[in-house]
């Protein structure tokens, strides 16, 4: 009898054991997917205020830069537009060449 008590004892705690094994697996299991609910969340949220005029400031320096861009750009082409060049001279057809029938 006392074996056997001391076998169910034994067995119980194994079992208490793989238990809280498991709990502690699913535990980590919950945070790492409330963990991903919180990124999707925060990717999905409207910018805020500060955001967007951050977002503002930028487009308005990249507009600045294409307008620089474009300007030098048209500069550019004025200054460097090739002299207009002779037709290039063809050579003198050849006779077609010679049937032989």
């Amino acid at each position: 009898m006392r074996a056997a008590a001391a076998q169910a004892i034994e067995a119980t705690a194994g079992q208490a054991g793989f238990t809280r094994e498991r709990a502690q697996q699913l535990a980590d299991e919950l945070v790492s997917a409330a963990g991903r609910f919180r990124e999707t969340l925060e990717d999905l949220r409207p910018a805020g205020s500060d955001e967007l005029s951050a977002l503002r400031e930028r487009v308005a320096a990249l507009e600045a830069r294409v307008e620089k861009l474009e300007a030098a750009r048209t500069t550019t082409r004025r200054r460097t537009t090739p002299a207009k060049r002779p037709p290039a001279k063809k050579p003198p057809a050849s006779p077609p060449p010679a049937s032989s029938t």
